[in-house]
């Protein structure tokens, strides 16, 4: 299951942002009349559909999955929290729907018109990590039932929903998406400008989706200061194994770094009081350690540290990337495009291509101490990992045959975009019959 998310988390996040990529591309070449953002819609727009395909693909796996591996789980709270996974099958269908306009009517609508089929697509995407991310956030904090006797009465599904986790967590989630689509698909065009297409197609390939990612990057910062506060009021556990505090206490210093040993987090680099200052702005409040939890119900706090001190690391990269961009423009004053024609543009444009699968890495660990974190429960303090998983013999075989299947699609998928990146001609529609002379990426 951990390997299925892996995957299939990081096509959803393609699927949630690149439509709006797209959207912005497709505008700009409306409003400004230049052929080569209409060209890179249209290349877009086919690179989505096949994204959307395989997404689809993994996401039926991880349907077949949650039944397969965790009947304890759905057995007991599937009436609890079906909900937001009907809703999302919901706004699936829709932006299926509305993506296969879109993809099909370049040629046959009003460019304004095609622009507007784009916008459910958008809206579609971030309503289904929206709902699915609710299904987690219900595991993380359980509402809207009651248990009697050992049995689920009184569902409330609209409460558990909506749960307190709910918030920061969708928001926090969303956000990286768009982040991660961003920040990779700017990636490859910062590779290809680093091999000297430096003309108006690439520069727009790049600075489309980096300036979204960068305008993004500062309020992902502010959604994890909110989303590390919500832990410490109602999972506190869990923040203790993030810095790695085993004893309650004031004062607490902020470590970076380190080995869980002997009850301590040994070999970090402590930040005297750092951490009682994030969580409540004064050095004397206090943070509870993992001294108040049965040992029995400790995560692994080397791990879920060490995924968070990444997460964080990178968070802050991807910030100093965006606050490079806004200084170097701001000191040229003659617009991003001349910026890159300057010899010193070289670094930046590594460390662009770097950030790609920086902003991947951060998601990973952003979802490890989500999950690992709330070890040993799958629904927080109701029903353990154990209790939920299919004690059935034989699940190993199935492992290999979900890495065989997810690394076949791995390759396809690869394959099928190296195609349309490389060989396969775009049909042009009428008012774009001028772009020819534009390469493909």
């Amino acid at each position: 299951m951990g390997f299925s998310l892996a995957w299939h988390i990081v096509v959803a996040c393609l699927g949630v942002g690149l439509p709006a990529l797209t959207l912005i591309a497709e505008w700009y070449g409306i409003r400004t009349g230049d052929p080569a953002h209409r060209l890179l819609a249209r290349r877009w727009a086919r690179g989505m559909g096949v994204l959307f395909a395989v997404g689809a693909v993994s996401g039926t796996i991880l349907s077949f999955e949650m039944g397969l591996l965790w009947p304890g789980l759905m057995g007991t709270y599937g009436q609890v929290i079906g909900l937001p996974f009907a809703l999302e099958g919901i706004a699936f269908f829709i932006e299926a729907i509305f993506l296969g306009i879109y993809l099909y009517a370049w040629d046959r609508m009003t460019p304004k018109r095609h622009l507007l089929t784009g916008l459910p697509i958008v809206v579609a995407g971030v309503a289904s990590a929206f709902f699915v991310v609710c299904a987690n956030a219900w595991m993380n904090q359980p509402r809207g039932f009651t248990l009697r006797d050992g049995r689920v009465v009184d569902v409330d599904p609209w409460a558990a929903m909506l749960n307190p986790a709910s918030p920061p967590q969708t928001v926090h989630m969303i956000l990286a998406a768009f982040m991660v689509a961003s920040f990779l698909t700017a990636a490859v065009y910062a590779v290809a400008m680093l091999r000297g297409r430096r003309d108006t197609y690439h520069k727009a390939g790049f600075f489309i989706p980096f300036t979204v990612g960068a305008v993004v990057t500062p309020f992902q910062i502010v959604v994890g200061d909110w989303a590390a506060r919500f832990l410490a009021e109602y999972q506190p556990a869990k923040l203790a194994a993030m810095e790695g505090v085993f004893t309650t206490g004031s004062h607490v210093p902020l470590t970076l770094g380190g080995i869980a040993r002997d009850d301590a987090l040994r070999y970090g680099l402590e930040i005297p009081n750092g951490l009682s200052l994030l969580i409540g702005y004064d050095p004397g409040t206090v943070v509870q350690g993992l001294d108040k939890v049965p040992r029995s119900q400790w995560p692994a706090v080397t791990a879920v540290h060490w995924a968070f001190d990444v997460m964080v690391a990178i968070g802050l990269f991807l910030l100093l990337m965006a606050a490079w961009l806004l200084l170097w423009w701001w000191r040229g004053r003659r617009g991003n495009r001349e910026l890159l024609d300057q010899r010193g543009s070289r670094p930046f444009l590594w460390l662009a291509a770097i950030a790609g699968p920086a902003s991947v890495i951060a998601l990973e660990s952003g979802w490890c101490v989500t999950e690992l974190g709330r070890q040993p429960w799958i629904v927080w303090g109701i029903m353990s990992v154990r209790e939920a998983v299919n004690p059935a013999p034989g699940l190993m075989t199935g492992l290999w045959l979900v890495l065989i299947v997810y690394a076949a699609m791995t390759v396809a998928t690869v394959y099928v975009l190296r195609r349309l990146a490389t060989h396969a001609a775009v049909p042009l529609a009428p008012q774009e019959e001028d772009v020819e002379r534009y390469p493909v990426v």
